[in-house]
């Protein structure tokens, strides 16, 4: 399938492309915030009235590590992902009984298709978060229920101020704001949880390689043209703020779950 994409996606796709092979081994924080929202999702399970197997869209589904836990549980799995590269990764892992290329903001199935969509760190890709969040709801069947991880604003500030002391330029993405994304659920009955995270690392080359290697070295805002040479790898070192734990990078991870009416 070809998709039709904005140039500033097929950016996006082809970062995670190249990140496929070593996504699984780098993407630490990503499998701790998806195992967390699979335990919401239980918790929600428990107290509706949906029986297994359910059919679950894992949209953003990566190489389909959750993908994956999902269909051990006994449920009928489409993995759906903007990146052809990852979700070839995940087909050769029979992680799904189906699979799509397609971008979040325009689902090209039925309405009322699934009884639960899953998506984890994948929405804060799109363009407009409600536009996305308005999609996984219209697949969902009534009863069902959409969970999804995000970032908000203030995500990987200890890079992004380190970089503005360098060159004045961010370099890293613009996040929504905890109030633009409670305001983009506001149409549907919801709930949300905000939790800070913050990773540790030994060294800035090892911080960088971990964003490298899922994909995110694509900023879709703040960034200056150019290549990282070593003498700027030496400044950003001694800008970057140190801690007895190690160098801090912080996410501002926000957990959503909205009930399909």
């Amino acid at each position: 399938m070809t998709l039709s994409l904005s140039r500033e996606k097929h950016k996006i796709a082809a970062a995670f492309g190249r990140a496929a092979k070593s996504y699984d081994s780098l993407a630490s924080y990503q499998r701790s915030t998806g195992t967390q929202l699979l335990g919401q999702l239980t918790s929600v399970l428990n107290s509706s009235e949906l029986t297994a197997p359910l059919h679950i869209l894992d949209a953003g589904c990566g190489t389909g590590y959750f993908s994956h836990k999902l269909k051990n549980q006994g449920h009928h799995i489409t993995a759906l992902d903007l990146s052809a590269g990852m979700l070839e990764m995940a087909q050769t892992k029979a992680v799904a009984d189906h699979y799509l290329c397609a971008d979040i903001e325009s689902i090209p199935l039925d309405s009322q298709t699934f009884d639960v969509v899953f998506s984890n760190l994948s929405v804060q890709w799109c363009q407009d978060l409600s536009k996305a969040l308005s999609e996984l709801y219209r697949v969902t069947k009534p009863g069902g229920v959409v969970v999804f991880t995000t970032l908000a604003e203030h995500s990987l500030a200890e890079l992004s101020s380190a970089w503005h002391s360098l060159d004045g330029y961010s370099h890293v993405n613009s996040f929504l704001s905890v109030q633009q994304i409670q305001n983009s659920c506001q149409s549907w009955r919801y709930k949300l949880i905000f939790q800070k995270d913050t990773v540790y690392f030994p060294e800035l080359i090892a911080l960088l390689h971990s964003l490298k290697g899922i994909g995110a070295t694509h900023l879709t805002a703040g960034r200056k043209a150019g290549l990282m040479t070593r003498q700027h790898l030496q400044q950003l070192a001694l800008l970057y703020p140190m801690t007895e734990q190690g160098l801090p990078l912080t996410y501002h991870t926000v957990f959503g779950a909205i009930y399909r009416d």
